[in-house]
């Protein structure tokens, strides 16, 4: 009977506990978004190393946040740090799409997840969310803009091929 009792409250924990990440204050928010300025400076200057200690202080406050990934793997990709790059890129991709379904009437989360799968060189992932964000949103301008060739496009440019890996 005691088995049974300490197995259904491990449960009930798991349950209220399931889903539950790292909770973010505003304070964590707000001192990430004044490191992210700090890392736009530097990267202004071209002191990558900076910008990347800087923007890595920053993801590690707020996890959840694509962007600030996105631009971490920018950084460490223009430091040579490719494994780094990867893990940042991959981090980005995971958090746009938890973005996405916390609010699946925007789109631009999944855009964005397009944009980073085709700097980790994932044509498949790129082409399935492309399909997606057309099937959920192919209603809006931006989305019915957004095509297969204009992604490939996207691949030729010169700055997008120094940042892809």
């Amino acid at each position: 009977m005691n088995r049974l009792r300490t197995t259904v409250v491990v449960l009930l924990l798991l349950g209220f506990t399931a889903g539950c990440g790292p909770k973010i204050t505003p304070l964590q928010r707000k001192e990430a978004a004044n490191l992210v300025s700090e890392a736009q400076f530097a990267s202004t200057m071209r002191d990558w190393a900076r910008a990347e200690g800087l923007m890595a202080k920053a993801t590690a406050l707020c996890p959840d946040n694509g962007e600030y990934l996105l631009n971490l793997g920018s950084f460490r990709r223009r430091l040579d740090d490719l494994k780094g790059a990867r893990s940042a890129y991959e981090a980005a991709a995971k958090a746009y799409g938890a973005t996405y379904k916390l609010d699946p009437r925007n789109p631009q989360p999944l855009m964005q997840q397009i944009y980073v799968y085709s700097l980790l060189g994932k044509p498949k992932d790129a082409l399935k969310a492309l399909k997606r964000v057309h099937d959920d949103h192919g209603d809006k301008p931006a989305v019915r803009d957004f095509t297969e060739e204009h992604l490939e496009r996207l691949r030729q440019d010169a700055g997008f091929k120094e940042l892809a890996l």
